[in-house]
């Protein structure tokens, strides 16, 4: 659960924020969170509403039809795949630190192959495997995260000339609405705490504490990390290794390795659980009829869905190997809002279409439209090219309803 909620944009995304909100960083970490809180809270009600595990596109064909349904699990398949691309490129970052060689071209595409590849090839051979894997590696990712925070302050209280004098002037409300979307991929995954909501004893007890400790966990790592990096770090916004670089300056040359290593590890780890469970989407779809029938295949030695762990895996080195951390951070982020702005919409009418929920939402069509408002704005800055993928994802989903509504 820790690698579906804090994912491995935390290893990143400081120095994308930086670049565009500098001071104003922390900031903008603590309205992204807040942002994130109206949305998911849309969703904490709605998903108090099923017993059945499905998540999002479980609620939106229930409460739309099957056509949104598919739209919904296309593009959260898109979402999920954007998502690990983006943490295969922060890997090949974080390896450039050890071997400067890979900043060529080439040498980048045969590590994202070998990379991509070998998980790929674990999950084809069985689950117990990426399992373990992912199990391993979330309890590294948080305490790395704490001794990189807990390092970072002390050293600014034991240290002041460590700290940094911020600069806070004149930002654009372009830079603020990107780094707001870069937010959005990194507070994006706060679903995955809800979605086994409809399988606990008491809903209306369990939904909201599902909900405030992911986001709360989320919103204090990520401001926390961000306040250290832009304290200590001088030029945070042209690093592409934000936490290793500023760990140099405070816990000199062990902390820089220390904190590569680990973020190698950790984002092993998120991949690592992507392709576990992201793979099996398509599968998932398939057996309920909704994807073509070849996904739904089962390998009969080793009993997984080959078929769709090797398409899954091709795509996602597509998409790394085509764009950048940045590229794929965003389109994450969009995809993931076209879905929240369905959520939004969704309270509305399962409220009058069956009454209040086991876990009602104080005041939650100002929050509908809360978070109607966030997402169209948002959406508004989302740039030409991951627009243009996500309508291509859509109309692959309306041909994919087209195909399945005639059979």
């Amino acid at each position: 659960m820790t690698n579906s909620i804090l994912g491995a944009g935390i290893f990143g995304l400081p120095s994308l924020i930086a670049a565009r909100l500098d001071g104003y960083s922390p900031l903008g970490c603590l309205i992204a969170g807040c942002g994130a809180l109206i949305i998911a809270a849309c969703i904490a009600e709605i998903s108090s509403r099923f017993e059945n595990t499905g998540g999002l596109y479980l609620y939106g064909r229930e409460v739309f039809g099957r056509l949104v349904g598919l739209l919904i699990g296309w593009l959260m398949l898109l979402t999920r795949i954007a998502a690990a691309a983006a943490a295969a490129d922060l890997f090949t970052n974080y390896l450039g630190q050890f071997i400067p060689s890979l900043h060529a071209r080439v040498s980048g595409l045969v590590v994202l192959g070998l990379l991509i590849g070998h998980l790929a090839l674990l999950n084809y051979v069985g689950v117990k495997t990426g399992m373990t894997v992912s199990n391993i590696f979330s309890a590294i990712k948080i305490g790395l995260l704490v001794l990189f925070i807990g390092g970072g302050l002390t050293a600014m209280v034991m240290r002041p000339e460590l700290r940094l004098p911020q600069q806070f002037g004149r930002t654009t409300v372009e830079g603020w609405f990107e780094a707001l979307l870069l937010l959005v991929f990194g507070y994006g995954g706060f679903e995955g705490a809800l979605i086994v909501g409809g399988e606990s004893q008491n809903p209306k007890r369990d939904m909201p504490f599902a909900l405030l400790t992911a986001l709360a966990t989320q919103c204090f790592l990520y401001t926390s990390v961000v306040y250290v990096v832009v304290h200590t770090l001088p030029g945070a916004s042209a690093s592409v290794r934000p936490l290793a670089d500023a760990a140099r300056i405070f816990l000199g040359g062990w902390g820089a390795t220390a904190i590569g290593i680990g973020a190698l590890i950790s984002t092993y780890g998120y991949l690592s659980a992507n392709l576990l469970h992201s793979a099996r989407i398509p599968f998932s779809l398939a057996v309920q009829g909704d994807f073509p029938a070849v996904f739904a295949r089962i390998h009969r030695s080793f009993r997984t869905p080959h078929i769709s762990i090797v398409v899954y895996s091709l795509a996602l080195f597509v998409f790394a190997a085509m764009g950048d951390f940045r590229w794929n951070a965003i389109l994450s982020a969009a995809t993931r809002l076209v879905v929240y702005g369905a959520m939004a919409v969704a309270l509305i009418v399962m409220r009058k279409r069956n009454g209040p929920a086991p876990f009602p939402l104080p005041a939650g069509i100002l929050f509908s439209a809360a978070s109607m408002v966030i997402v169209l704005m948002l959406l508004g800055h989302v740039g030409k090219g991951e627009g243009i993928v996500v309508g291509v994802t859509a109309a692959v989903a309306l041909a994919n309803w087209v195909t399945v509504r005639k059979s």
